[in-house]
């Protein structure tokens, strides 16, 4: 089977941009950036931006640089920084060059004095609520503020004052002089620069004062020579500000911007504060809960890079906001996994089952095939003797019609096994099923050419004396609803989200290791949790089950 991954690389009007653009000599190579703030772990939103920017580069022999831009010290932190660095790389990419927006504030702020230099910049003392107020609406201009007319020698002043940090917090900003009465509320002198004394990850304490981001952003694409900016739709609106700030702060790189959809997804979060509150308030085991949409959380579930740029490249790229359904992420981790992941077998809820005339400590060895769909995986030996565990649910005492499962006087086949009646049911004192107890048939093992009879239930099993106890983590979506549902996101968490259940799997699975992944016969596609699985203690992660309604859409 040829992999999904190489599909050849699907047309979009940016990749057009680029083609026009290198054929008509306005750019000599492609380069492009990926600039996440590190204020959170990255989410599969960024996956896309990610993947469209490393593999435009990659495709016209290009550069693409990561770089962190770190403008805003309050929320960012290093922890965040090595996350988005660690997750770029699990996606399978290297940057080109590494950069952080805080390695230019010496830059910034020489270009924010020629911008007062120029007229094009002022000291403002206006509180953050006047300033607001004096901004206007959509149908009337914003008022100038009575700050406006300072001389550039006195903006230049305090401006270095700023710096030196005779000022508090909010106390003054830098803004750009541009259009009070602009339809554009982006270009109604934006703030440049704010006083924030907080210690910075990369700096230290050498700044007191902070860029903005919608001037820090363009400047430091144009510091790295980017020629294609590419952001979210949500930026339209900033692109006059983001080409103001490069024109007038006089940069020899001239980079464009083009805006894109986000991706958004079914039942899904997508937003890093909403996603930090779920880590804040402990809704989740972390920032990598195999529920949360981030990149930690789905690695640790058990998704495939490979999935997930398959998918990135399936949305597209597109202008206008949509949202996919989830299910179609699930649809490429099955047809990643399908052909990579060894089929074994686990009990999840598991009902003993004694064999009463299979010889008592016995135990013969079995062969299955490893992947039925990859045979080029071999086989494995399965053990078998008088006590194995099934499956709760694969056994009814009063079945209903077409009920092909176990059930007393009932013939069912072992996968990979016997034949096996059932003659006897043991309860306890309240009335529950806690054992079976079953004849086999010698003659029915699987592979020896018997075709005496025909059972219609299949039914897997693990050998109880030899099973490994495993831990069993079956998830749901986190949010019943989408984001924009009634009420907060917290009151739609589902909580169902999360089911532990204690099972058993087959005695090969002694020598796992974190983030191998499984498919187990009948329930899904299962991965060894990293976090929580130890020397003496296996857990697996459901990474999707077996089956869905879902069908890729054709083309």
């Amino acid at each position: 089977m040829i992999s999904l991954e190489n599909k050849v690389a699907a047309s979009n009007f940016i990749r057009n941009i680029m083609i026009d653009d290198l054929q008509e000599g306005k750019v000599k190579e492609i380069i492009t950036r990926f600039p996440p703030e590190p204020n959170g772990y990255l989410h599969i939103g960024h996956a896309k931006a990610i993947c469209l920017n490393f593999e435009l580069a990659r495709e016209f022999s290009g550069k693409a640089n990561l770089r962190f831009d770190d403008t805003n010290p309050v929320k960012e932190d290093i922890e965040y920084v090595e996350a988005i660095k660690r997750d770029v790389q699990w996606l399978g990419f290297e940057w080109d060059g590494l950069f952080f927006a805080s390695d230019y504030f010496e830059e910034m702020y020489n270009r924010a004095v020629l911008l007062i230099k120029k007229g094009l910049a002022y000291v403002d003392d206006l509180s953050a609520e006047d300033m607001r107020k004096m901004r206007g609406t959509w149908t009337e201009p914003g008022t100038d503020s009575p700050f406006r007319s300072r001389s550039v020698e006195e903006n230049l002043d305090l401006l270095a004052r700023m710096r030196q940090g005779e000022f508090k917090d909010g106390e003054k900003v830098l803004r750009a002089k541009i259009d009070m009465a602009s339809q554009n509320f982006n270009m109604r002198d934006p703030v440049l620069y704010r006083i924030s004394h907080a210690t910075h990850h990369n700096t230290g304490d050498k700044w007191c004062i902070y860029p903005m981001y919608d001037f820090a952003h363009p400047l430091e694409d144009a510091i790295e020579g980017v020629t294609h900016s590419l952001c979210s739709l949500e930026f339209e609106d900033h692109r006059p500000l983001y080409d103001w700030v490069v024109r007038e702060c006089e940069m020899e790189n001239v980079p464009r911007q083009y805006e894109f959809a986000r991706l958004n997804l079914t039942n899904t979060v997508m937003s890093k504060r909403k996603l930090k509150q779920l880590v804040d308030e402990n809704v989740v085991d972390g920032w990598d809960d195999p529920r949360m949409p981030t990149i930690a959380g789905f690695r640790r579930r058990g998704y495939t890079p490979e999935a997930i740029r398959t998918f990135a490249r399936e949305v597209g790229v597109a202008r206008a906001n949509s949202t996919v359904d989830e299910k179609m992420l699930e649809y490429f981790i099955r047809e990643d996994l399908k052909l990579k992941a060894p089929r074994t077998m686990a009990v999840l809820n598991p009902l003993k089952v004694v064999i009463t005339n299979y010889p008592e400590g016995q135990v013969e060895m079995l062969e299955a095939e490893i992947n039925p769909e990859n045979p080029e995986m071999g086989n494995r030996q399965i053990p078998f003797s008088r006590e194995i565990y099934i499956e709760q649910d694969d056994f009814m005492e009063n079945p209903p019609s077409k009920y092909f499962r176990l059930f007393p006087g009932n013939e069912v086949r072992l996968k990979h096994a016997y034949f096996i009646k059932c003659n006897d049911v043991v309860k306890d004192a309240d009335g529950n099923v806690i054992e079976l107890h079953c004849t086999y048939d010698v003659e029915t093992k699987s592979g020896s050419g018997f075709t005496g009879r025909k059972v219609k239930g299949t039914i897997h099993w693990v050998d109880a004396t030899n099973a490994v106890p495993a831990e069993f983590r079956l998830y749901e979506p986190l949010i019943m609803d989408d984001e924009d549902a009634e009420g907060t996101f917290l009151d739609n968490i589902n909580p169902n989200s999360l089911e532990v259940v204690q099972g058993y799997v087959e005695p090969n699975m002694k020598e796992t290791k974190p983030q191998d992944k499984y498919q187990f016969f009948r329930h899904g596609y299962f991965n060894v949790d990293p976090k929580h699985t130890t020397d003496d203690k296996l857990v697996f992660n459901r990474i999707v089950s077996l089956k869905s309604s879902f069908e890729l859409p054709k083309a």
